[in-house]
């Protein structure tokens, strides 16, 4: 018994000794949260890049999808923990920035470096063009012995039943991004009535942009409408997925970051935020994303489509008009 017991005062004290470890290393350290929706690989990218960079700061990189990002910042407002804002959707970004939530980068960016239609508001600075396509598991298509879809109303035969994924708009960009497209391409009644019928063969509207690839890695499903740069992102780990565009073209959005009003009082944060928008940008348009953002400066990844022809993304008070929208989506 007393054998027992000094063992499990040597386990206590094996485990308060760690935990002391843990807590003397960040002991003095500044911490800044960043909320960010970007995938699992780019966030495990910032994880080590923020590591590397910034030794001397307590760096939390905390992931929300879209909506529960936007939904969190607007409901704690200038009171949030977050410092940064990272990877979100322009609609939501606008609707926080017009709620005085993100903080005036005017002295902090260097706006002239960016394409001109990614430039949208002195309150959220470029950060990645992501682009959509619809993408095929072309083993998961042969072994089922279904027909490689030619356009969106293909999608609709019988033959799909359960092997659509998509993400839900409701809480992606991703899936607001191609509900958009179809809303510019054939009207917003036709693109709703689409998806009502498209809803019979969709195993899934998953909560994030990543689900549908995830569903065709897995072999849950054939067919994704999902992001590009993920289908790439798989395609060279070896992945048997294949990128197609429709006639209405690549569905696409535009994220950015920001630093919530008050936070850019901190040294600290506006040098993590400084890199964020200048070197590690560039990085993961290199590594990952290499849609075009910068005026002078173009990127390649390998397998990753060029000369994409780009849906119409245009739409008046994209804020308001996605609030709109949605409230059409849910009913």
């Amino acid at each position: 018994m007393k054998f027992k017991k000094s063992i499990a005062w040597l386990l206590m004290l094996v485990m308060l000794a760690a935990t002391l470890s843990l807590v003397g290393c960040n002991a003095g350290k500044e911490t800044i949260i960043i909320y960010t929706s970007t995938e699992n690989f780019t966030q495990e990218y910032m994880q080590k890049r923020m590591r590397e960079e910034f030794p001397q700061y307590n760096i939390i990189i905390e992931y929300k999808n879209s909506g529960n990002h936007a939904s969190t910042l607007k409901a704690a407002g200038k009171n949030a923990e977050c410092d940064i804002s990272h990877d979100l959707e322009y609609a939501y970004a606008e609707q926080l920035a017009a709620q005085g939530v993100f903080a005036d980068l005017s002295e902090l960016v260097d706006w002239s470096v960016y394409v001109e239609d990614a430039v949208q508001s002195k309150y959220y600075a470029p950060e990645v063009r992501y682009g959509g396509c619809i993408i095929i598991n072309t083993q998961r298509l042969a072994q089922l012995g279904l027909d490689k879809p030619t356009c969106y109303e293909d999608l609709l035969d019988p033959q799909y039943k359960n092997q659509i994924t998509m993400a839900n708009p409701s809480s992606s960009g991703t899936g607001y991004m191609v509900l958009l497209s179809l809303v510019n391409a054939w009207g917003e009644q036709q693109a709703l009535d689409y998806f009502d019928k498209l809803s019979e063969n969709v195993l899934s509207f998953t909560s994030s942009g990543s689900g549908p690839v995830n569903s065709l890695i897995l072999g849950e499903t054939a067919i994704g409408i999902g992001m590009t740069s993920q289908a790439v992102t798989k395609i060279n780990e070896g992945y048997p997925l294949e990128i197609m565009f429709f006639e209405e073209g690549s569905p696409y959005s535009m994220y950015g970051q920001a630093i919530i009003e008050g936070k850019q009082e901190r040294a600290c944060v506006r040098e993590v935020f400084a890199f964020l928008t200048t070197t590690f940008s560039e990085e993961i348009y290199a590594n990952f994303y290499p849609e075009k953002v910068l005026k002078d400066k173009d990127f390649t990844v390998e397998n990753y489509p060029v000369d994409i022809k780009y849906a119409d993304m245009q739409v008046e008070d994209a804020s308001a008009y996605k609030e709109y929208l949605l409230s059409k989506w849910k009913h």
